[in-house]
């Protein structure tokens, strides 16, 4: 009988002291989101941070050539960078920078396109009229598409046209297909654009006489 109590006294210590630990432990937590206990204010992560510091406008990168100039004491590289900017509601801007690292010549590129946006004439999802743009030897037509279309066009070209928020529209890029000359040419074509109020304005007259 004595080993039987024993036997039973020994397995309800062992129970207690088992309880606290089952108690203690905490289900795993999924980490994924971000927001961790550890880190200091629970910041969130590098998605929503970049969702939440970014200011709204959808930026393109053109192309990156690597430039030298020769000097007195030999050859310096540096890295030029093209860069489109626009907010997708009718605004572009272009700008191009250099740089000693390709990072530094990007954010350069996108600070001078930012400063040189201008506003696009447009219809719905498309442009007004047909458009010739062109810069150097290179030339650019545009010419507005039916809803549906989509953006048919190609390179350098499609970057600026998503830039600005057009949805139809087809173009033909001939000449040069550098990418500098296409981007300018058509961003040439697209600031001659205008719409049927605005040439009303311009010859005083209301946009039903036009």
């Amino acid at each position: 009988m004595e080993n039987v109590e024993n036997v039973e006294v020994v397995a309800t210590e062992v129970a207690q002291t088992a309880a606290p630990q089952q108690t203690q432990e905490q289900p795993k937590r999924n980490f994924r989101d971000g927001n961790r206990p550890d880190r200091k204010g629970g910041r969130r992560n590098s998605r929503e941070r970049d969702n939440r510091e970014d200011d709204g406008l959808i930026k393109k990168l053109v192309a990156v050539n690597r430039v030298t100039k020769v000097v007195k004491g030999g050859r310096t590289m540096r890295f030029s960078a093209l860069c489109v900017v626009g907010d997708g509601k009718g605004m572009v801007g272009i700008g191009m920078a250099k740089a000693a690292e390709v990072p530094q010549a990007i954010e350069k590129a996108n600070l001078r396109a930012k400063k040189a946006m201008v506003k696009i004439a447009l219809v719905d999802t498309t442009i007004p009229h047909e458009a010739i743009g062109k810069f150097g030897r290179g030339k650019v037509l545009l010419m507005p598409a039916q809803p549906g279309t989509g953006v048919i066009a190609g390179g350098p070209v499609r970057n600026v046209l998503e830039a600005v928020g057009i949805k139809d529209i087809r173009t033909k890029s001939y000449g040069s297909n550098n990418p500098i000359n296409c981007v300018k040419a058509t961003f040439d074509g697209l600031t001659s654009l205008r719409t049927r109020e605005h040439i009303a304005e311009l010859r005083g007259k209301s946009p039903d006489e036009i």
